[in-house]
């Protein structure tokens, strides 16, 4: 203990320390994962739990908010491998299917977590706010383990293209339903027009900033031989789309995923901007992950009323997210391995959950509440947190044996 403390007193305050131990302690138990068949984040993210707030605590709360920029331009690259699936050949094919099977889960996840948690005693607008989030998913955990497993085909193009909609619609039912539920406090108006007005209008505003960065990015880089040259050029217009869209407060998971669609469908040849991001996204994984896990807090195990609800919404989540692919697959007779394995990818939940829930808590429509709503502000953080840190170490093995039992079946 003594050695830990000099370490924390003499480097850990600089935030070059800090990479260089979530690299090494997260390469470390990212392969101690592998060799029992585990994903390597989930390696990551144990490492992070250990080096973080319920471990050894190595972190100053500065140095995390500088490696939370890191995480940013993770997912900067991810919306944009995501968005570069969207062919217009692809969306031609699968667009109907992939919209039915999004809406068929991301409805049924919310309705059954809603009423889950209503009959274990929460509070409607606790319930059903808690519905909503619970319909997001973690694209960063499901591009990880294609990118490791190197796989394509239908049933990736599938899941990326589910995952991609599905946060979408996860802000769209979110907004609606907080507003309904802040008014249900009587904490706000509820005007269902100008809130879905609000909704579309950051949606669309994000779309246009992506579209704008794609299109420069296209002509800068169309006629570049020089691969260099080509990622510099695509690496300012895909950092810039986020930083422009952070600081108006959109999305950049849209916008990039907008910008990744319109550079593939611009010309086929910029497949070779996506290649060139692959050497950065191992390395920015294992940051990722790991500072995920330094972030999550194992105190939330401790409140029973916490814990009870955490695992009702769990579970119950694990069941939406199946059953709502598995009976609109059903539905639209999709291949047996889509409709059977698909909805064990939406598993893993992460980054789009907690900005949620932290939108919640920092939301000027909630000031002034009472203490008793307060401390079901505070439940509903923790009941989150708890499952963003189950389905962080459940969801990506799931997600895997899904990803390659729909190989072997296939």
């Amino acid at each position: 203990m003594a050695l830990l403390e000099l370490i924390k007193a003499t480097f850990a305050s600089h935030i070059i320390f800090s990479v260089s131990i979530i690299l090494l302690i997260g390469y470390i138990f990212g392969q101690l994962a592998e060799r029992i068949n585990l994903p390597a984040i989930t390696g990551y993210i144990i490492a992070g739990v250990l080096l973080g707030e319920s471990g050894m605590q190595v972190f100053p709360p500065e140095n995390i908010q500088i490696l939370n920029t890191l995480s940013e331009v993770t997912l900067s690259f991810i919306a944009v491998i995501i968005g570069a699936e969207f062919s217009f050949q692809k969306l031609r094919m699968y667009g109907k299917e992939i919209l039915i099977l999004t809406t068929c889960q991301l409805v049924l996840t919310f309705l059954l977590v809603s009423f889950g948690l209503l009959l274990v005693g929460l509070p409607n607008y606790t319930a059903f706010v808690l519905g909503a989030i619970s319909a997001a998913t973690a694209p960063a955990a499901t591009d990880a383990i294609i990118e490791k497993l190197k796989i394509k085909g239908k049933f990736v193009d599938y899941l990326y293209g589910i995952v991609a909609l599905d946060d979408a619609g996860t802000v769209i039912l979110f907004s609606i339903i907080f507003a309904i539920s802040t008014s249900m406090m009587g904490q706000a108006e509820f005007v269902l027009s100008s809130v879905l007005w609000q909704v579309f209008s950051e949606i669309i505003y994000a779309m246009i900033i992506g579209s704008i960065a794609g299109a420069l990015m296209h002509f800068t880089t169309y006629k570049k031989k020089n691969m260099n040259e080509i990622k510099i050029l695509a690496l300012g217009f895909m950092f810039l789309s986020t930083a422009v869209s952070i600081s108006l407060g959109l999305s950049p998971l849209i916008a990039n995923m907008v910008l990744g669609l319109v550079l593939i469908n611009l010309s086929p040849k910029h497949t070779r901007i996506v290649l060139s991001f692959e050497p950065y996204t191992n390395i920015l994984y294992a940051i990722f992950f790991t500072v995920a896990g330094v972030e999550l807090q194992l105190k939330v195990f401790s409140d029973f009323s916490v814990l009870l609800a955490g695992m009702v919404y769990i579970v119950v989540r694990m069941i939406g997210k199946y059953f709502g692919v598995f009976l609109g697959g059903a539905a639209l007779k999709t291949d047996k391995h889509i409709r059977n394995y698909l909805g064990i990818g939406l598993f893993p939940q992460a980054g789009v959950a907690i900005g949620l829930v932290l939108f919640v808590q920092g939301s000027p429509l909630i000031h002034g509440i009472s203490p008793e709503m307060h401390l079901e502000i505070l439940k509903m953080i923790n009941i989150v947190l708890m499952s963003v840190f189950v389905n962080e170490i459940l969801g990506p093995p799931l997600a895997k044996h899904a990803i390659l039992k729909s190989i072997e079946r296939r």
